[in-house]
């Protein structure tokens, strides 16, 4: 099993990085600023430049910080069966945003910043590289237990995170309600098609 990609970490404090969610969900990512964040935190704009030096520096921190929250999140996961282990993965992709559809908002507005800020782009496509190998490790884990079909896996994770992508893209930008709902379907629907060809599609999804 190849290691998973390496992921650049910062050791943030944590309750700048709370206090950075609670801002950039209640103004967005373009009306953010180092005042605000210290407003949340609870103390001076000096006290937050004392471990950033830029909004920008900060913001990387807090992407490295909420990459490692999911990640830690998967990894509480009892479960080794791959089918319920690959639901889980799918839940936390596009079930979970809905209770934090304000952050899902200004993640989006830092992510169309990425061609602009190569810190930021880094991180994103950590991101996307961390949860594709999350993916394909519990696709191949269910290929080589013959619970799964013997697919090409690195395929399907690109496939499934288009499929997350575009729901979460949807649902901010066209403020749909049940988009995140349709994606999550979608997702079960190629599952099933392509994981379970073998078995004509069925499942327990």
């Amino acid at each position: 099993m190849a290691d998973p990609p390496d992921r650049t970490s910062s050791d943030p404090d944590e309750e700048i990085m709370r206090a950075t969610y609670r801002a950039l969900r209640d103004h967005g990512y373009a009306d953010l600023t180092i005042k605000r964040i210290a407003e949340e935190y609870g103390k001076s704009t000096a006290a937050v430049h004392y471990h950033y030096d830029t909004k920008d520096d900060l913001l990387v921190a807090f992407l490295d910080y909420v990459l490692d929250q999911f990640g830690e999140t998967i990894h509480e996961v009892q479960t080794t069966a791959p089918e319920q282990r690959l639901e889980l993965l799918l839940d936390k992709l596009l079930v979970a945003p809905e209770d934090h559809h304000d952050l899902l908002i200004a993640m989006l507005e830092m992510r169309s910043q990425a061609p602009y800020k190569e810190a930021f782009a880094d991180r994103f496509q950590q991101n996307d590289e961390y949860v594709r190998y999350l993916l394909r490790t519990v696709i191949d884990h269910g290929i080589s237990e013959d619970t799964f079909t013997d697919v090409d896996s690195e395929h399907v994770a690109r496939a499934l995170m288009t499929i997350v992508d575009g729901g979460r893209t949807r649902a901010v930008v066209l403020d749909e309600t049940e988009t995140l709902a349709t994606a999550r379907r979608t997702a079960d629907e190629y599952v099933n098609a392509v994981l379970r060809a073998d078995t004509g599609g069925s499942g327990d999804t």
